[in-house]
């Protein structure tokens, strides 16, 4: 019986790819994600904290970046205070805009810098169990090639995941 489930585990990750891309919320449709493909950079994985995490408190404690608010609220609130750019750099908070399926919006610390278009994250609660994601690859899928929007990887289904995500930018621990 387990090897008749294994055979049939991608498919079912292709279906439910498929099916997650049929509902519009804010997304951007992009292709559909390669299946069984090695992501970059290193060895993503989801771990349980001892307590719920979301991912507000998390990156301020990776990056040491002082603000509160929803995550959607800190390119406004970084203004003035933290330096903020439209390019990855290690240490960086990734700000992920608000839409309507993303209403608190998502923040992640970038922990690696792969290429121009792709980087490794950590962050919490990107699957709404208060799990924190290691190693999370990145990649830029804006037609610019400007951080625009934004592709995450899916661990659990070891594929990139099935819609794209508006990008606010980067704020940098540096204080201004």
């Amino acid at each position: 019986m387990t090897k008749t489930f294994l055979r049939f585990l991608p498919l079912a990750g292709l279906l439910f790819t498929a099916a997650c891309s049929l509902v519009d919320g804010g997304f951007t449709r992009d292709t559909a994600p390669v299946m069984g493909t090695a992501p970059p950079g290193g060895d993503p994985r989801v771990v349980k904290a001892s307590a719920p995490l979301q991912c507000v408190p998390y990156a301020r404690e990776l990056s040491g970046i002082q603000i509160r608010g929803d995550a959607w609220t800190w390119w406004r609130s970084a203004d003035g205070r933290y330096r903020r750019g439209a390019r990855p750099e290690v240490g960086a908070v990734l700000v992920l805009a608000r839409t309507s399926r993303l209403r608190g919006g998502h923040l992640a610390v970038v922990t690696e810098v792969l290429n121009e278009r792709e980087i490794v994250v950590r962050h919490a609660n990107w699957l709404n169990r208060g799990r924190i994601h290691l190693d999370t690859p990145v990649r830029d899928v804006s037609r610019a090639n400007d951080w625009s929007a934004v592709r995450v990887w899916y661990t659990p289904g070891h594929s990139w995941g099935a819609r794209s995500y508006a990008v606010a930018g980067f704020v940098s621990s540096q204080r201004l």
